[in-house]
């Protein structure tokens, strides 16, 4: 009997034993740590971890990859999350990898999603800080949902404020049941249509043109394509050159002479000094002037008693008949011509 008891007793813990090793199996299944897999360990750190809890699943381009080890505060901003990543993903997973916090579905558990990035980056070790993502929160997109329903409200409200102002406005409905709005709306559709030809019309001409310059022809054609132009122009613009090259020595040259004469007058020497200076010059000047005057005067005195003289008279009187035929003459071609 005493063995009996003992037997059951041994059993008893057997049994409690097992039990208690099958349900910690299984907790540690259904948390999915890896128990019979090698693992290695990252991290990532957030401002909020949004609900996550130690046991969340680990997704990398969302394959089962691990689970979250570990959730430690730093500081009032900072919360460092470890993740234990099973071993084969060490030939995948690198350094420049982006984790962020979703959810598996649209209300489920909380998961850690690791994204991978295009551009070549060494893999990640043992340990090294990936590059966290701040995703939006739940909370934070029902404040936006409910700040968007507000601004429908807002408008719906407008909009029966519009639609009421709109059926009860006389002039609107009167411009709708005007039927000659679609009769002159045709009008200007073909109007329009018209236009638009005359502009197809007008760009096909201009395309035209633009063809007949670059084939050479007319006037523009022939400037923009003789090469012969090019050259004259060319011969015309050294012209202008050489002009004002010589145009640049005349003007130095009379430089020279009016710097010379200006020296002269300063100098009180030269032909322009003694005319602008000395007083006996322009006395001596005008003496001669009144000579060749009185000169003047004396010859013109003499012509007049020569034309008076009987030796003379036949001469200037057949002068003067010969200059009033050939008025005449001038006068009667003038008349005729008219």
């Amino acid at each position: 009997m005493e063995k009996k008891t003992i037997d059951n007793i041994k059993l008893g813990i057997f049994v409690s034993a097992g039990l208690l090793f099958l349900v910690v199996l299984l907790y540690m299944i259904g948390k999915n740590m890896s128990l019979f897999g090698d693992t290695y360990v990252l991290k990532a750190r957030f401002e909020n971890a949004q609900g996550l809890v130690v046991g969340n699943n680990v997704r990398y381009s969302g394959i089962q990859s691990g689970t979250v080890k570990e959730i430690k505060i730093m500081n009032d901003t900072t919360i460092e999350v470890t993740l234990l990543v099973e071993k084969k993903m060490m030939a995948i997973i690198r350094k420049n990898a982006v984790v962020s916090i979703g959810t598996e579905g649209l209300v489920g558990n909380k998961v850690v999603n690791i994204i991978p990035r295009r551009k070549q980056a060494p893999l990640a070790e043992e340990g090294d800080i990936l590059f966290a993502k701040r995703s939006v929160d739940a909370d934070e997109m029902l404040q936006t949902l409910s700040q968007t329903n507000n601004d429908v409200a807002v408008i719906a409200a407008d909009l029966k404020i519009t639609i009421q102002r709109i059926n009860t406005s006389n002039a609107l409905w009167n411009l709708l049941n005007d039927k000659s709005i679609p009769e002159n709306f045709r009008v200007s559709v073909a109007n329009i249509l018209a236009a638009t030809g005359n502009a197809g019309k007008l760009v096909n001409n201009l395309n035209d043109i633009v063809m007949d310059i670059k084939n050479g022809k007319g006037s523009a054609g022939a400037i923009l394509r003789d090469s012969s132009f090019a050259k004259n122009l060319n011969e015309a613009i050294l012209k202008i050159k050489s002009v004002g090259d010589n145009v640049d020595s005349l003007s130095h040259e009379i430089s020279l002479v009016v710097a010379g004469v200006r020296q002269d007058i300063n100098s009180g020497r030269g032909p322009v000094n003694a005319l602008l200076k000395d007083s006996a010059i322009v006395i001596k000047l005008n003496t001669s002037l009144s000579n060749i005057e009185k000169g003047t005067d004396g010859f013109n005195q003499n012509m007049e008693a020569l034309k008076h003289n009987f030796l003379f008279r036949g001469y200037f009187r057949k002068l003067e008949k010969e200059k009033e035929n050939e008025l005449k003459r001038q006068a009667k071609a003038k008349a005729e011509k008219n």
